[in-house]
């Protein structure tokens, strides 16, 4: 999931050549999860339509303060706007509106907006080299830096004189990641990297039967998520599962068996910073698989199991600087049995669910949580969606990097 999904994205246009390559950006901002709404100054409909725009964004595009043509229209309230945005994009910014904005000139809509934002701004100049090279340009991006406005660096380039330099506006992917990047910089987990494992383990008896259990994953990938939005690198290690990522960020490995999910853990274990395990791994697996499909002779068969290997524990013995986070689905005992756990494999962190609670455990929208830390404090939740319970999870890993 990106950093902007779910963000309220206003974005000034301005009459620059460079006015086209908005088209790519708000499918761009859109793409990432945002709602992009669109000001334009009243020139920069000469280069790009307020009716492409609203059919990209599906909003009004505004450019002025009310419809002249129209005695009813309600004028578009630059205040709303403005209140409205999580984060204010500019792009193109001409040189003249550049000097407008740093001299508080306010003569159309978009300059009203600009100056009623209480969200950061971010503003990404176009204009030909001598014009980007001018003293005052400089003097103007300076001032517009100074009062907490985000300069995006234009790129060199062929420009539309047809001299090569700077001016160039950046492109919308490098507008898109510079803003990502940016809003990361801020997230607690900005740096850090995440190893989660989901899902069930499926363990074959022959080519066709396995033993498994009813793990759909989805607390899993509601943590890998999380944890992607809070800035972090995730790697998500996941057995059989319908689920699908949102973030194409994370980085998921899709594994079947118990042994195979042990293998891909211990090859990122040592290098991250968090590892949280919330896979229902299978705990016996068959001696002997056989190669060929088991016929049906007998009225009954016996199947020798024997343990796998504990994946928890084996990277509980070695842990280092991370951060280990385990769950525990219990039946009966539950606090006794957690609080061993966290003793006997290591763990700085378990989570605790019962399947005695109704709307909790395996293939559920919901859960119903206990946290229980090293020292056994205990912290209960009451039943939320795995979404809210994955930020409660992380909120309290955070407070320990945060000590």
């Amino acid at each position: 999931m990106s950093v902007l999904s779910g963000k309220k994205i206003l974005l000034g246009v301005t009459a620059g050549i460079a006015a086209y390559k908005v088209t790519f950006l708000v499918r761009l901002f859109i793409k990432a999860g945002a709602e992009v709404k669109i000001v334009m100054t009243p020139a920069s409909k000469d280069f790009v339509t307020p009716l492409t725009l609203s059919t990209l964004s599906k909003n009004p595009v505004h450019s002025t303060f009310y419809d002249k043509t129209d005695e009813n229209e309600l004028w578009n309230n630059h205040v709303d706007l403005a209140l409205w945005a999580d984060l204010m994009v500019i792009a193109p910014l001409t040189a003249n509106t550049l000097a407008k904005m740093a001299d508080g000139i306010c003569d159309n809509l978009l300059l009203a907006t600009y100056l009623s934002a209480k969200s950061t701004v971010y503003f990404a100049p176009a204009m030909d080299l001598d014009m980007y090279k001018h003293e005052t340009t400089a003097k103007n991006i300076g001032t517009l830096e100074k009062r907490g406005n985000i300069f995006i660096p234009p790129s060199f380039g062929e420009l539309a004189s047809g001299l090569e330099g700077e001016g160039r506006m950046a492109e919308p992917e490098e507008i898109l990641s510079f803003v990502e990047e940016h809003i990361k910089e801020g997230m607690p987990l900005r740096g850090k990297r995440v190893l989660i494992t989901a899902g069930p383990t499926f363990e074959a008896i022959d080519p066709v039967r396995f033993i498994g259990n009813h793990s759909s994953g989805k607390m899993g990938f509601a943590l890998a998520e999380e944890a992607a939005s809070l800035g972090a690198e995730v790697v998500l290690i996941s057995g059989p599962s319908q689920e699908k990522l949102v973030d194409g960020a994370i980085q998921r490995i899709d594994v079947v068996s118990a042994d195979e999910m042990y293998e891909s853990t211990h090859k990122y274990a040592d290098e991250v910073d968090i590892a949280i395990f919330s896979a229902a791994v299978s705990d016996f697996k068959p001696k002997i698989v056989s190669s060929e499909k088991i016929k049906k002779k007998e009225n009954s068969m016996n199947l020798e199991l024997v343990r796998t290997r504990d994946i928890l524990a084996s990277v509980g013995a070695k842990k280092g600087k991370q951060f280990l986070v385990g769950f525990a689905l219990e039946t009966e005992n539950e606090l006794e049995n957690a609080k061993e756990k966290i003793r006997n494999k290591n763990l700085d962190l378990i989570v605790l669910n019962s399947l005695n609670d109704k709307g909790a455990g395996f293939r559920s929208d919901t859960n119903k949580i206990k946290l229980i830390d090293k020292n056994e404090k205990i912290k209960s939740f009451e039943l939320k969606t795995k979404k809210e319970v994955a930020s409660d999870i992380f909120n309290e890993i955070i407070k320990h990097f945060d000590a």
